[in-house]
């Protein structure tokens, strides 16, 4: 089973249960049992899915270019 949450920087973030600390992107040491639970899955490739989803949720998709296009 795999928890989801996010961290104080807005990130989502998932972690196993049962794991007491997840370090963020952003450097920050989180306690797990502390965070309040988005989600719950059953594989870490559910939950990297739907991490994913949050992200674009909040901060839009994501579109990768090259910079002569931009």
């Amino acid at each position: 089973m795999y928890l989801i949450f996010r961290c104080d920087c807005g990130r989502a973030v998932y972690a196993k249960e049962g794991v007491a600390r997840k370090k963020c992107v952003c450097g920050k040491s989180l306690k797990v049992a502390e965070r309040r639970i988005i989600a719950k899955t059953e594989d870490n490739q559910t939950a990297s899915e739907k991490v994913q989803e949050l992200q674009e949720e909040k901060y839009g998709g994501a579109y990768f270019t090259t910079a002569d296009k931009l």
